[in-house]
């Protein structure tokens, strides 16, 4: 894991010694938050009041970084602007509250040191030691001592961050757990949602979440706001973690896509123009202009926030997706520049902390790669966490990922999206970019994050009972193919889509099927030490996954031939087990029990000799 190299103007800080007291007039910042490893610290410090619209802008021309330092580790952390410091509350727009979000990766004291600066766009410019001092804060030094997490079972701050090692699977730092992500890809707007402060309704897409309103979880009112409001999407990702899923992806920003209604900008124009203005997507050059570019709503990033303390609680995954292809070249008019700077930063300041997640810089990106590769460095290097990194192409485009593997870009992996009904593209292209990115020396983290044709995608149920093309195709395929998970898209011409879906009980059968899978390759087989291996099955059809000479998987698609396994070059003798994908269960024997290497293995016939889809194990 890197650290952040502290700025010249914070490194004398330290070197000077933490404990001086800063500035005179400084009040004691307030600390918020349980003082325990992994746990978010939210320090609340005074300085000046501002308001949303000030003239002289709060989110561009002052900026706060905090460094945090216990033992060898550094970290620098952006703060953020926070109006009264209760604004999911009380929907401020004014005060005088600026924070800083940080999650401690270990026990004991750490030292904090203050830099709140000010001029012309400097929160998005290079810093030196001859910056303007803003006051207030500035300088201020402190500590505080964090104790062990008393947190357990799938809440992430048991597990601890979740990192990218270099390696094809992102681990957790507390466990040495690796990782295997199940879930959702859409709806794309969750984040539409009419309980979040001016959220608008362009055609009539934002949703209530009320099929989940069941399944919220009392133990959860605190994280709720104004007298309840945020109940019905937690009670979504309450079901999703009760199905073992372990990840849900969303848009930040989505103003001339699909939607329309989410945005983390403050609107120039009122909600009823916005919304009539885009319900009729009138001239698409002036989008922009209905946003004030570098201000934002803070009472709805603070809401935006309690539903991921909430998800952070299930053990979730949060795939930030960042931009789409509609919205991708808005900002500073496609070349990256000031909007899109803050943009990122204000999201990495107020978001960042989180444990597991990943920056997606883009759904269906087709932007100039060294436009990529700026985003891609700046996003980087202002991270203190170097969270995955990670961009989603088209289906017919992923060749541009050729231009960034390697030591071409600090992306750290691809959001693989797919395109064949049948869902017959995924093995293939997983194996293709992880032989790819293998051949630099730098093995990215690959997940299949829309598998499918757009329109069809993953069915609901009432469509679909038995999912055996999902199931197989993408599911197994991705799995087997060495990538590390996958969301699913919900297709277009089918109720419960992309954008209308509000229920997510719409695919619960098949979140049984996901479950299956998970729990085989985190309970049977090391699969972060194995390696695709679909050479050893000749010219049979199925999948091989294999840690060689002493762990075998084989998936056998349904009504495939039983396949033999090439164990000529191993002289062990191995058990034989079977596993139902489609139920899941305990591992099964077949008709062979053992089976010896140095030749082609006979694997004999599988507990049910009906023609299904079958799992095998050898170790």
């Amino acid at each position: 894991m890197k650290y952040n190299v502290l700025p010249f103007y914070l490194a004398m800080a330290f070197v000077a010694g933490v404990g001086l007291s800063g500035c005179g007039s400084q009040s004691e910042p307030e600390i918020r938050g349980e003082l325990k490893k992994w746990h978010r610290v939210e320090i609340v410090f005074d300085g000046p009041n501002s308001n949303e619209l000030a003239e002289d802008n709060p989110f561009l021309n002052y900026r706060l970084d905090v460094a945090f330092r216990c033992g060898g580790k550094e970290y620098m952390v952006p703060g953020f602007f926070a109006a009264d410091g209760n604004a999911a509350e009380t929907s401020a727009a004014s005060g005088s509250k600026w924070v800083v979000r940080f999650t401690p990766d270990q026990t004991g004291l750490w030292n904090y040191y203050v830099s709140f600066k000010s001029g012309s766009n400097i929160s998005v410019t290079e810093m030196d030691d001859a910056v303007t001092s803003a006051g207030f804060m500035d300088g201020f030094a402190g500590s505080f001592t964090i104790e062990e997490t008393d947190k357990s079972g799938r809440d992430n701050r048991a597990q601890g961050r979740l990192n990218y090692m270099g390696e094809p699977y992102l681990q957790y730092a507390e466990t040495g757990k690796y990782f295997i992500k199940v879930g959702v890809d859409a709806p794309e707007n969750l984040l539409a949602f009419d309980d979040i402060d001016a959220t608008p309704d362009v055609f009539e897409l934002r949703k209530n979440w009320e099929p989940h309103q069941k399944d919220f979880d009392q133990s959860a009112a605190e994280l709720t706001w104004q007298d309840g409001k945020g109940k019905n999407l937690m009670g979504a990702i309450n079901y999703l973690a009760s199905e073992e899923l372990n990840v849900f992806s969303f848009l930040t920003f989505n103003v001339d896509g699909d939607d329309r209604n989410i945005f983390p900008h403050l609107l120039k124009v009122s909600e009823s123009d916005y919304v009539e203005y885009a319900n009729e997507k009138k001239n698409v050059e002036a989008w922009m202009s209905k946003f004030h570019n570098t201000r934002f709503d803070i009472s709805k990033l603070e809401q935006w926030e309690r539903i991921f303390e909430y998800a952070e609680t299930k053990g979730m995954f949060l795939h930030f997706k960042t931009h789409e292809t509609e919205t991708d070249h808005l900002m500073d008019n496609g070349a990256f520049g000031t909007e899109g700077k803050l943009y990122y930063r204000e999201l990495l300041a107020r978001f960042g902390h989180h444990l597991a997640m990943n920056w997606n810089l883009g759904e269906e990106n087709n932007q100039p790669i060294d436009e990529v590769i700026k985003v891609a460095n700046y996003v980087y290097n202002l991270d203190p966490y170097k969270h995955h990194l990670v961009i989603h192409t088209f289906p017919n485009q992923d060749d541009r990922y050729g231009e960034l593997i390697g030591d071409q870009s600090p992306l750290t992996g691809a959001s693989l999206q797919l395109s064949h009904p049948e869902f017959t593209d995924v093995h293939d292209r997983v194996l293709k970019w992880r032989e790819k990115s293998d051949s630099t020396g730098k093995q990215w983290a690959l997940a299949v994050d829309e598998p499918g044709k757009a329109q069809i995608a993953l069915l609901p149920d009432a469509e679909d009972m038995e999912h055996n093309l999902a199931r197989s195709n993408a599911l197994w395929g991705t799995l087997m193919a060495g990538g590390y998970g996958v969301e699913w898209y919900f297709g277009y011409a089918s109720p419960h889509s992309d954008l209308t879906c509000q229920d997510f009980r719409s695919r619960d059968l098949f979140w049984d099927q996901n479950r299956f899978a998970l729990n085989f390759f985190e309970q049977y087989i090391p699969f972060w030490e194995m390696e695709p291996a679909d050479d050893l099955l000749g010219d049979s059809t199925g999948y091989c996954f294999a840690k060689k000479g002493e762990v075998y998987v084989m998936y056998i698609p349904m009504q495939a031939a039983i396949p033999t396994l090439d164990l000529s070059d191993v002289n062990k003798e191995f058990s034989v087990h079977w596993y139902d994908p489609r139920n899941g269960g305990d591992l099964q024997t077949g008709s062979i029990l053992k089976a010896s290497g140095g030749k082609k293995v006979d694997l004999g016939s599988p507990p049910d000799k009906k023609e299904k889809d079958w799992v095998v194990l050898l170790q």
